[in-house]
C-alpha cells in the first residue's frame, strides 16, 4: 500500500482530486493506470525505480484530467462532499 499524506491546504491536494475524479469517470485512462501500478508487484532495489517507472503515463493522465478540466479550476471534489 501506499499512502500520500499532506498538510492541510497543501497544493497537491486539488491535482491529486483531480487524478483520482478523473480515473473514476475514465475508463481507459483507469485501464492504463491499474496496468501501471502492476509495476508494483516486481522486485525493485529502490522504490524510487518503480516511481521512476511510472512517471510518464502518470503526467500523460495528469495532463488529460487538466485539459479536461473546467476552466475554474473546480474540477477536483473532496471525498464525502
Amino acid at each position: 500500500m501506499n499512502l500520500h499524506v499532506f498538510s492541510a491546504g497543501a497544493r497537491d491536494i486539488p491535482l491529486m482530486l483531480r487524478m483520482r475524479d478523473w480515473l473514476r469517470a475514465n475508463d481507459a485512462d483507469r485501464a492504463l493506470y491499474a496496468a501501471t501500478k502492476a509495476l508494483a508487484a516486481r522486485t525493485w532495489k529502490y522504490v524510487q525505480h518503480y516511481a521512476d517507472a511510472k512517471t510518464a503515463v502518470i503526467s500523460g493522465i495528469l495532463a488529460r484530467a487538466e485539459a479536461a478540466a473546467p476552466s475554474t479550476g473546480g474540477g477536483a471534489t473532496r471525498a464525502g462532499r
